[in-house]
């Protein structure tokens, strides 16, 4: 059992995705696959999650959409294009013509309907600054403001400007419905901008009676302004800090990441922190200072996870990258003080789950709890207990697969799925010799223990607290609401 309780994402690329590649990195601390859809083929996909599922039913499968976003076309001769500074082009809405130096190509044929004299173009991710200095039918006028290079197929971005694109592309729907068909479990849903474009996700998978979960990737400002309205909708968030660093002021980036994550917490929703976090180890066998401090600085935050992008993906150390962020996580969950908790105050809703949720949590830091067991048809009662932020672990007796996955994004929680257990009782019998087998408990340690009277679809109901020692001792005679009499 790896002990560290942050869980890690690693984006996998089909051009390597062998099955001891996976395994290594599944060894190392790796929870979740993610898959970019940008170049890989159905195919491609296809053979990542099969070699995922060869390796291990408890890794989950996450896989991006491109969602409403702007890319420049294919440069002519494909060669990257130089530019000075001061050099004065036009842009145009063409995804079928090829980028010229003096006329760039962009993929949306409305661009120059949405974007006003004054604003900043910025093109493969920031590089290339152009400032829109007019407007004629069709086109932008655009002035360099720095020198550099724009290569083909680039991601355009405009600062402040909403542009109308729709929520899904073509070829959006066609990888959600494959993931619908190969039951991954996320979808990570880029350039989340309101409620309304999770939701148009969601129809997709209603449409197809599918339990998937959309996870919320948040690039933009209207994104951040809407977060809230955002959660309605979402299974969680990513905060995509490629993209956000660009669509808003660098500066502000650390405290946009906090207020998420955040958000995240109160609503008992997993966040996620993505991009760059390791990046010098795409070249590099060992990290840079400043980046051991970025991923402890998200875990200070309470991000329920992490993730590695181009270090997994295509890297020449992704084992050792996983590696490093699993080490760097159990050091600074072992040395992160108290205080540090976000405060979360009840809902006032009368939720039973949330209450005690909390109260397990309080018992480990007040008695000797040294671990939180749950049973989960949902997932939901161990999600409680995530966002609370326990010390010790959360064991979730899952009665589904698909549950013990969807767990994988959520702090502290370790999912347990066995099959051939036939009712409560053999699941926590089950669980309590897990925890003592992996020495994180003894008989001298007490359990909480957190279930529902009621069975599948009942919610939480109680919160049972006893020593190991006791409970083992009168197996035969103990008796929990859950459990069947003997």
């Amino acid at each position: 059992m790896n002990n560290k309780r942050t869980k890690i994402v690693a984006s996998i690329s089909d051009e390597r995705c062998e099955v001891e590649f996976l395994k290594q990195l599944h060894e190392a601390g790796m929870n979740v696959v993610r898959m970019n859809t940008a170049h890989a083929t159905p195919e491609g996909l296809k053979k990542i999650i099969r070699n995922v599922r060869a390796v291990s039913n408890q890794i989950a499968i996450l896989i991006d959409t491109k969602g409403p976003e702007v890319r420049t076309t294919a440069c002519a001769g494909g060669a990257p294009i130089a530019y000075r500074t001061g050099e004065e082009v036009t842009l145009v809405g063409a995804p079928g013509e090829a980028t010229t130096h003096d006329r760039i190509c962009v993929t949306y044929p409305d661009m120059a309907d949405d974007v006003a004299e004054g604003a900043h173009i910025l093109f493969d991710d920031g590089l290339l600054d152009f400032s829109v200095i007019g407007r004629e039918e069709g086109r932008l006028l655009l002035r360099a403001e720095n020198d550099g290079e724009l290569g083909s197929r680039k991601s355009v971005n405009v600062p402040g400007t909403r542009i109308n694109l729709p929520a899904i592309t073509e070829k959006d729907r066609q990888n959600i419905l494959l993931a619908i068909e190969e039951d991954i479990d996320f979808i990570a849903h880029s350039f989340v901008r309101n409620k309304q474009d999770v939701l148009a996700v969601q129809e997709i998978l209603d449409e197809n009676h599918s339990d998937i979960k959309i996870i919320a990737k948040i690039e933009n400002q209207e994104g951040v302004d809407n977060i809230d309205e955002i959660l309605d909708a979402a299974y969680g968030v990513m905060v995509a800090r490629g993209d956000l660093g660009i669509e808003v002021p660098i500066e502000q980036i650390p405290g946009i990441q906090q207020k998420l994550i955040n958000r995240c917490i109160l609503r008992k929703k997993p966040a996620i922190v993505a991009t760059q976090m390791l990046h010098s180890m795409i070249q590099n066998p060992r990290p840079t200072r400043a980046e051991v401090t970025d991923i402890a600085n998200a875990i200070y935050c309470h991000a329920d996870a992490i993730m590695l992008s181009g270090e997994t993906a295509y890297g020449k150390y992704p084992v050792e990258a996983v590696r490093t962020m699993a080490t760097v996580a159990r050091e600074v969950e072992r040395t992160c003080p108290d205080e540090n908790n976000v405060r979360i105050p009840l809902s006032g809703e009368e939720d039973i789950t949330e209450f005690l949720a909390k109260q397990a949590v309080k018992a480990t830091q007040r008695m000797s709890i040294r671990a939180i067991l749950t049973d989960s048809y949902t997932g939901r009662t161990a999600r409680h207990v995530a966002a609370f932020h326990a010390k010790y672990p959360v064991l979730a007796i899952c009665y589904r697969e698909k549950t013990m996955r969807l767990l994988a994004l959520s702090y502290g929680v370790i999912p347990l799925y066995q099959e051939e257990k036939s009712n409560a009782r053999a699941y926590f019998f089950a669980a309590l010799h897990m925890l003592m087998r992996d020495h994180k408990i003894t008989e001298a340690d007490r359990v909480a223990y957190l279930s529902g009277s009621y069975g599948e679809g009942g919610g939480t109901t109680f919160l049972e607290l006893n020593r190991v020692g006791d409970i083992l001792n009168s197996a035969k005679d103990y008796l929990l609401p859950t459990f069947t009499a003997r």
